[in-house]
């Protein structure tokens, strides 16, 4: 079984690996929608996967972390382009949570990266 919870959070960046004129070396903003996947057995007793409230505990001091930054100025993400972001977030949630199976970031309601902790 899977489940997921979703949280949303502001913040600025610029890509400085992009060519001067393209619109994203440009200091821009996106709100941001993370939604966090975490996949295992279902309690009998529980009734659940893992407690939401878990996967608040686990994302809320990451979130404070970005919320209405400036991205390019947090450690790790000098070029936060979406995929780099995502990644760096599956690092600072998977020892958290184990049953971590995928993070989905989304920087318009359009546009987004999907990531399961596999590079390539």
């Amino acid at each position: 079984m899977e489940i997921f919870k979703e949280f949303t959070f502001e913040a600025a960046h610029h890509l400085p690996n992009v060519p001067p004129d393209h619109p994203c070396a440009r200091v821009h903003g996106h709100s941001f929608t993370l939604r966090i996947s975490v996949r295992g057995s279902l309690d009998p007793k529980a009734g659940w996967v893992v407690d939401f409230a878990d996967l608040i505990d686990a994302a809320a001091p990451m979130i404070a972390e970005l919320d209405h930054h400036d991205l390019n100025t947090i450690p790790g993400l000098e070029n936060p382009t979406t995929e780099l972001l995502a990644r760096w977030v599956w690092r600072r949630l998977k020892p958290q949570l184990p049953g971590l199976a995928q993070i989905e970031l989304r920087e318009t309601a359009t546009t987004g990266c999907i990531y399961n902790g596999v590079d390539g």
